[in-house]
């Protein structure tokens, strides 16, 4: 990309246009040559970005949510009437947006018009009232409480309670703004799994994952678990918190790609910590995100482990 370019993006918040690629001497050949070899991504309306300058090692699931981004804010200079809405607003929102499509920016279209859907846009129709809107960084973007519940509507129960424990969990909601927002919309077709997963958010779920290792449970018929327990030895000494408690007994933990960190020490000590626990009479056992994508195998060995402790449960804590 020439200097002229350059800035012109820069002024855009780091995506051009075809006319401003064009303006900065480029040809539509060698615009369509830099498309083909990957140097630059079409988005949509012959708008474009160059990547070159991005971090090589940027994991997908993060490059996806910084085109998102770029795709949000270049679509709506072009839309005119719109507010950012859907998965697009909880994105910005900061809300963690596990499950949802991020291909297309969502947008909600205040007035009069039609909805419209594409590969990379969607405009919705709905009546938006005014303390339904916010602006951030500058975007009009649906409120976190409505983002929470239309995502849900279009998406799925899980997204939901994702979604719902996110917002819960960062402080930027809690259950009875959540449900204030399901009365008020009552008629939108998906409210049913938008409303259960507004009742069975937590926000001490403290990551997606431990989010969606809820929903597994409950879905599966698991006693319902309590989190973040705290357990400390005979003493009263703190031996540590714990994400699950089932029966009294058995702890879940969640394994994260990175929970306790990479050092050997960070390892022995959480081994510690599990052979403190297992003293004490407590079954301890881990759930990774390969586990989460075979929900039956994992409900099953979670049943197994529940049948082993829950004879015998006492008061431990």
């Amino acid at each position: 990309m020439n200097r002229r370019l350059e800035v012109i993006a820069a002024g855009r918040g780091g995506w051009f246009t075809r006319p401003d690629a064009l303006a900065a001497g480029y040809s539509d050949s060698q615009v369509r040559q830099r498309v083909q070899s990957g140097q630059w991504i079409r988005m949509s309306f012959n708008s474009y970005v160059d990547p070159r300058g991005w971090p090589a090692d940027e994991p997908l699931w993060e490059r996806a949510i910084r085109l998102h981004r770029l795709r949000v804010r270049m679509a709506r200079e072009r839309l005119g009437a719109v507010v950012v809405s859907h998965q697009s607003a909880a994105l910005l929102h900061g809300l963690p947006v596990w499950g949802t499509d991020l291909a297309a920016a969502h947008f909600t279209r205040l007035g009069a018009g039609q909805s419209r859907s594409g590969r990379q846009i969607r405009v919705h129709r709905g009546a938006l009232a005014a303390d339904e809107i916010v602006e951030l960084n500058g975007l009009q973007v649906t409120a976190c409480e409505r983002a929470v519940v239309e995502t849900a509507c279009t998406t799925s129960y899980e997204v939901g309670v994702v979604l719902a424990d996110g917002a819960w969990r960062l402080g930027l909601s809690a259950r009875d703004r959540l449900a204030a927002v399901v009365r008020r919309h009552r008629h939108w077709h998906g409210l049913p799994a938008a409303r259960a997963a507004v009742e069975f958010a937590d926000g001490r779920s403290e990551s997606v994952g431990e989010s969606r290792l809820r929903v597994l449970m409950a879905n599966h018929g698991l006693p319902a678990p309590e989190l973040q327990v705290e357990i400390r030895d005979e003493a009263g000494r703190f031996i540590g918190r714990v994400d699950f408690l089932l029966v009294g007994t058995l702890v879940v933990e969640f394994d994260g790609a990175v929970k306790y960190g990479d050092t050997a020490d960070a390892v022995l000590a959480e081994k510690r910590r599990e052979d403190r626990l297992r003293e004490r009479g407590y079954g301890v056992i881990r759930i990774n995100w390969a586990d989460l994508g075979r929900p039956h195998e994992t409900a099953a060995r979670l049943w197994r482990a529940v049948s082993m402790y829950a004879v015998g449960t006492g008061d431990r804590q």
